[in-house]
């Protein structure tokens, strides 16, 4: 029913089964808080929110906490598995890939519209890569993360 490419498993040193369902659910849920927070469309939670009258009334500072939580988390883990220029190096590669859509004339980020899109999906995406560097740095090393030595000794 699931299509294969979803439910691929690899066999790591240890013998731990680990299925590829993982990559795409942190893939949907990135594109879902990216798009969720801020889209063109208009359809998001900064507007829902600007929107309202009462801010204090009902489940909207719950929406509030739920949302700021979520982006605390999302900010956390792109800083703890990329760092500062770890992240900056996905932001120019993710705006580099933009500009090659934009030069074969796929997009056009004069348009606002365009342009917001490609913002927004971009901003997914380095969430999901911050949420799964660590994943992917131990497939090309071997090793899931690594701390600074102290100089002291």
């Amino acid at each position: 029913m699931i299509p294969s490419i979803l439910t691929n498993t690899s066999t790591t040193k240890s013998a731990k089964k680990v299925t590829h369902l993982a990559w795409w659910v942190t893939l949907l849920l990135s594109l879902a808080l990216s798009v969720g927070t801020w889209n063109p469309t208009g359809a998001h939670f900064i507007h829902y929110i600007s929107s309202v009258d009462d801010i204090l009334s009902g489940f909207k500072p719950f929406g509030i906490l739920m949302m700021m939580a979520l982006w605390l988390l999302a900010i956390k883990s792109i800083f703890q598995s990329l760092g500062l220029y770890g992240a900056m190096i996905t932001v120019i590669i993710i705006g580099a890939f933009i500009w090659g859509l934009q030069e074969y004339g796929i997009i056009d980020v004069a348009q606002l519209q365009q342009a917001g899109w490609a913002a927004t999906i971009g901003v997914g995406i380095l969430i999901w890569f911050g949420l799964n560097a660590s994943i992917l740095w131990k497939k090309v090393t071997g090793v899931y993360t690594t701390e600074s030595g102290s100089d002291d000794n």
